[in-house]
């Protein structure tokens, strides 16, 4: 969403987007800084841009981490920390002057975006009230901050007519959307609106008409288990946003969800869990956890399987602990060795391929509505309202005349493995 709104930035100054290094005036690099593998990727990128053009800006996470960069790459232009579009404009200003009488009105409503032209994420908030021990977000990104929900309808708005078929609508933390302003009513075209993750995702769900799998799809990202996340699910089993929740659990032992200083124990989220189905048992539930944190023994790492076995979430991702520069887990006791780590990660994705498996399977024989992403010779790489792009599965679809790029399709399915279904034009 950064690079997103900088190019929007620079396209609206008169400035024209490069294909190549060489022949660029100035690279602006946008980078990660959250955990290690990150930030050498980013420094990576940063040393390719220098020696590709010599004429580097960075900016993003990594930014705000000290000297880290001037320190590796001396001969960069200017540093940036994250969502600083001024700030990097300025530097853009200084180092290449802006183009004269720039045609502002070349630059669509949507601005300049960075994913394919069917869907985009919408990003709600920035920063992070949570003071997770394994994460620095806070200390980069600042506590939470709501983005005017006046503001967020209207970007949503452009995007659709832009024709885009699938928001995401993202956050570090979408549930505590508007909490940091109380809820405050904002306006949206004439209408007054709570800044709330509910009535937003109402809003949302009305751009799509009155059945989202016809229009446009709303999915759900990195939601907190909190209470009023129960009031969501409803408008799933009523079609207006996708029955798609992705909820980042992170374990299930309570000792160590405490030593993360993560919200709700594995009791409650199992019992919400049941309820959420109960409303809507065609809901498609994602999260992310870690293994291998600090302090977990093996009865905790087994605490965590026996959730996975009760949870059957659908899609599961799963990192080993990666210790982050600032971090406080860095000075818990009961470091696990790496081995274990990897080891125990193992164990789980084991666990969780057979789950999977199990549960794409009773989807053969379905007819279900898939969005095209691309279509080749052999045929099109299709996503499901189960599927969220890049991290879940796909649906590959066999080849038939009417499957376009970037359009809805209705498909049987014939197949599946443990990740991905086949299907055919139904």
């Amino acid at each position: 969403m950064d690079s997103e709104r900088i190019l929007t930035q620079l396209r609206a100054e008169g400035y024209l987007v490069a294909p190549t290094y060489q022949d660029a005036d100035l690279v602006v690099v946008n980078t990660c800084g959250f955990i290690d593998a990150a930030i050498e990727e980013s420094l990576a990128a940063i040393g390719e841009a220098l020696a590709e053009n010599g004429r580097v800006i960075v900016t993003g996470c990594l930014g705000a981490k000290g000297d880290v960069v001037k320190r590796t790459h001396p001969r960069v232009l200017a540093v940036t920390g994250p969502h600083a579009t001024d700030e990097v404009m300025q530097a853009v200003h200084a180092h290449l002057p802006q183009p004269h009488d720039p045609y502002i009105d070349l630059i669509p409503p949507q601005g300049i975006k960075l994913t394919p032209r069917h869907y985009a994420y919408l990003k709600i908030a920035e920063g992070c009230n949570h003071r997770c021990t394994f994460c620095i977000i806070p200390s980069m990104r600042g506590d939470l901050v709501s983005r005017p929900i006046g503001a967020v309808m209207q970007e949503a708005e452009n995007l659709v007519k832009a024709g885009v078929r699938e928001l995401l609508v993202i956050a570090q933390d979408t549930s505590a959307y508007g909490v940091d302003i109380k809820y405050r009513t904002g306006f949206w075209n004439g209408r007054p609106l709570k800044t709330h993750m509910t009535d937003l995702a109402v809003a949302l769900g009305g751009l799509a008409g009155k059945n989202a799998a016809d229009g446009v799809w709303v999915r759900l990202h990195y939601v907190y288990p909190y209470p009023h996340v129960d009031a969501v699910i409803p408008l799933m089993a009523e079609g207006k946003v996708l029955p798609y929740l992705d909820v980042p659990f992170q374990h299930a032992s309570p000792r160590i969800l405490k030593a993360m200083k993560r919200p709700a124990s594995a009791e409650n989220n199992l019992a919400r869990i049941e309820s959420w189905r109960r409303i809507c048992p065609e809901i498609t539930l994602r999260s992310t956890f870690i293994v291998g944190f600090p302090g977990e023994a093996e009865a905790d790492f087994e605490q965590l399987l026996d959730f996975l076995e009760a949870a059957q979430l659908d899609r599961v991702g799963c990192f080993a602990y990666s210790p982050v520069a600032g971090a406080r887990a860095n000075q818990l006791p009961g470091q696990v060795p790496e081995e274990i780590k990897q080891e125990r990660r193992a164990r789980f994705m084991a666990v969780q391929e057979k789950i999977s498996a199990a549960r794409l399977k009773r989807k053969i024989g379905h007819t279900l509505t898939v969005l095209v992403d691309t279509v080749g010779a052999k045929g099109a790489v299709a996503r499901s309202a189960a599927d969220a792009p890049e991290i879940d599965g796909v649906v590959h679809v066999a080849p038939h005349a009417t499957l376009k790029a970037g359009e809805f399709a209705r498909v049987k399915i014939v197949a599946s493995d443990a990740h991905d279904l086949i299907a055919a034009v139904a």
